[in-house]
């Protein structure tokens, strides 16, 4: 007894020297190698309202919101690279940290107002935008669940890890994996359609990660040596503070997850309820149980061998049973050959059938929105469905310039990616293009000591557009060394030209339309 005793000490006294090892390692190699004072000072000037924190905040929104409306994850991801709101809320958490309540007011003001602008905001566009269904992207972030707190635990280590140790730019990634912005987005959704669920499933997802990201924040800045200034009273009041706000959040999320698990359990045993009443060879195509329907709501389509009589009402009331509450069963049977390779013959023709019907309600959303933009009828948007190209000629819309259209474009172009999309303006106005003094690079080719300036470069691109769209050749007049420098850019784009060109070199090229029949005279073509 007394061997296992000096053991057991032994191994108590071994145990207690490698922690102090390591604390002394982690106090002198870890913590005296961060500039508390650099990283506190960067951390302020991010956790304040300003000019620049507003308007970023207001376009992330924007972005954010046209994202989850046209269902587009590249757009979603581009708000979340704008987002500004990890400044105020890591902010939260190292002010938290270190008692410092001047910081921690101006965090959560600088919070509370970005909050509440980006939720109006994001309203005020769904309420004045014609699209207002639940896409897939705003469905996702409705059913919060215990695995996004971990997610915003984890990405939240790793953004005030990179903002302790000076390698911010890892923040971006931080920010796409916690996704701020597109909850909040969602929260306005559901306020500007009045959507209960919608609105607080994405408030709870938004408060998750809000909550997670400051209190892993204050733990971290903790763990690298930020000095807390309150009485130990007061910490251990903040401690309990904070446990009870991460309990808070575990018990709902929790919940939630356990509802998925049950609910993905639910299905499983209805594929195998529904299949029970069929031969063996059926098949399952395609099954939707919607829980919240009153009875609960299955519809589901069977590839048999034989059509069953009286199976619907067998399958229904398993299902009751196994739910243990009523529901309303839509069973659709398709007959279909015994052999393994004719069901699923008929699985890819249901399943094309689908597909083709996902393409028909794309096609008719494109021709209406194109049809909206150009302002004509959707029997003028001409569609070429095996090459995914679609073409309309715009009608003059008032106060619109070429700019406008161009950009109108630009935008339908990146909502639906796999199609190429072609806007054709109505003639306008073409704008100048400026021109400066400048010195080439050596062995640059071109007319020296003139350049196109940076404005004048996007009047070139959009000079350039317009010739292409409408294929009309454009007149450029101004002084030699001008003319030459911007007739050089245009005709590297195959843009038609007649020159003009005038005694002197103002630095402004103006562009007008020519007419064919012009250029066929000037070139000597009968």
């Amino acid at each position: 007894m007394v061997d296992q005793n000096d053991t057991v000490l032994r191994a108590r006294t071994s145990f207690t020297a490698v922690l102090l090892s390591f604390r002394l390692w982690w106090r002198h190699s870890v913590i005296k190698t961060v500039d508390q004072a650099a990283v506190i000072e960067n951390r302020r000037e991010e956790a304040v309202i300003s000019a620049r924190y507003m308007f970023m905040l207001a376009m992330s929104a924007g972005i954010a919101v046209l994202g989850l409306l046209l269902s587009s994850p590249a757009v979603v991801i581009g708000a979340m690279l704008l987002s500004p709101l990890m400044g105020p809320i890591i902010g939260l958490g190292f002010a938290l940290a270190t008692g410092d309540f001047a910081w921690l007011r101006k965090s959560l003001r600088a919070l509370a107002v970005g909050t509440l602008l980006a939720v109006f905001f994001t309203a005020l566009i769904v309420a004045i935008s014609p699209l207002q269904t639940v896409t897939s992207e705003i469905a996702a972030r409705t059913r919060p669940n215990l695995f996004d707190l971990f997610i915003a635990l984890f990405s939240a280590m790793a953004g005030a890890y990179a903002m302790i140790r000076g390698r911010e730019g890892t923040v971006v990634g931080v920010a796409i994996a916690t996704a701020l912005m597109p909850p909040l987005a969602v929260v306005g959704f559901g306020l500007a359609t009045l959507n209960w669920p919608v609105f607080s499933g994405a408030l709870l997802l938004y408060v998750t990660n809000l909550i997670t990201i400051a209190i892993t924040a204050m733990v971290m800045a903790r763990l690298y040596g930020f000095r807390n200034n309150l009485s130990e009273n007061q910490t251990r009041l903040q401690d309990t503070v904070v446990g009870l706000a991460f309990a808070a959040l575990v018990v709902p999320l929790g919940l939630s997850l356990v509802n998925i698990a049950r609910e993905s359990n639910a299905q499983r045993l209805a594929n195998s309820a529904i299949l029970d009443s069929f031969p063996n060879k059926a098949r399952i195509s395609q099954i939707d149980i919607d829980f919240d329907a009153e009875p609960i709501a299955v519809a589901a389509t069977v590839l048999t061998p034989e059509i069953t009589a009286g199976a619907e009402d067998v399958a229904r009331r398993s299902l009751a049973r196994i739910m243990q509450a009523p529901v309303a069963l839509t069973l659709d049977q398709f007959e279909v050959g015994t052999s393994d390779s004719a069901a699923e013959q008929a699985q890819l023709s249901a399943a094309r059938a689908r597909e083709q019907e996902a393409s028909d309600r794309e096609v008719r959303d494109l021709v209406g929105r194109l049809s909206v933009i150009a302002g004509v009828l959707e029997s003028e948007v001409l569609i070429d469905r095996e090459s995914r190209r679609a073409q309309v000629s715009a009608k003059p819309l008032p106060g619109a310039d070429l700019a406008t259209y161009a950009a109108l474009e630009k935008r339908i172009a990146i909502s639906v990616p796999r199609w190429q999309i072609t806007l054709l303006p109505p003639g306008g106005p073409l704008p100048d293009v400026t021109v400066a003094d400048a010195n080439l690079p050596e062995g640059k080719e071109g007319p020296p000591g003139r350049a196109i300036t940076t404005v004048g470069q996007r009047s070139v691109d959009l000079i350039a557009w317009s010739a292409i769209r409408i294929k009309a050749p454009v007149r450029i007049s101004g002084g030699p060394a001008d003319v030459a420098v911007v007739r050089q850019a245009l005709a590297a784009k195959q843009v038609p030209l007649i020159v003009e060109e005038k005694r002197r070199d103002t630095g402004t090229v103006a562009a007008s339309w020519a007419t064919p029949d012009t250029i066929a005279a000037e070139s000597g073509t009968p």
